[in-house]
């Protein structure tokens, strides 16, 4: 089935006011021409793009920008374009059989962070003043995504992608990068799976 890539980029984000903090707008049309690009003729791309990229990309807050929410749901739209693909081209080339062991493989690694004990599931920084994640947050997340896998329960990955966790400070709470870092494998499985 072919992804028509334009449907998943507006030719033009809306901004927000002058006074208010947006994404830099010359970032965000730059990286959309680039995937754009790589999306459209890889051969073509100087630069590849695939969906770890879109998940990951950031761009500056600048006032008068982009509205956020509007760009961020192009993204995620763009992130689910380059999943399918990039399935669909490992099952083309390797076969059914070697997308069911990534995904497989994928899904083991995460459910055994997963079960762990709630209170244990992510290291806690060992600093006091650095901020982290509220345990009780991140741990209900985690219980959500059990059921997601396990018992085929309804989750949304945009829920997971647009997860919010309340704020602690050090030892309190989660680390940050180690829960989003876990995170961004949770959606790249559920975008491959869905």
């Amino acid at each position: 089935m072919a992804i028509d890539v334009r449907r998943q980029i507006p030719a033009a984000f809306e901004r927000v006011e002058r006074n208010k903090y947006g994404y830099n707008a010359k970032q965000v049309d730059q990286f959309f021409q680039r995937a754009r690009v790589s999306f459209e003729d890889p051969a073509e791309a100087r630069v590849k793009t695939g969906s770890s990229d879109v998940r990951g990309v950031s761009f500056d807050p600048v006032k008068g920008g982009y509205d956020a929410a509007v760009v961020d749901a192009a993204l995620d739209r763009l992130e689910d374009a380059f999943a399918r693909r990039e399935r669909d081209e490992l099952i083309e080339a390797q076969g059914e059989e070697a997308w069911l062991r990534q995904i497989g493989k994928l899904s083991g690694v995460l459910r055994a962070r997963l079960h762990r004990p709630a209170g244990q599931r992510f290291r806690r920084p060992e600093k006091k003043r650095v901020r982290s994640y509220d345990v009780a947050d991140v741990d209900a997340l985690c219980d959500r995504l059990i059921g997601y896998l396990e018992q085929d329960q309804p989750l949304s990955v945009d829920s997971v992608r647009r997860a919010v966790f309340g704020a602690a400070k050090g030892p309190d709470g989660y680390d940050e990068a180690q829960v989003d870092a876990f995170l961004d494998r949770v959606v790249e499985l559920m975008a491959a799976i869905d």
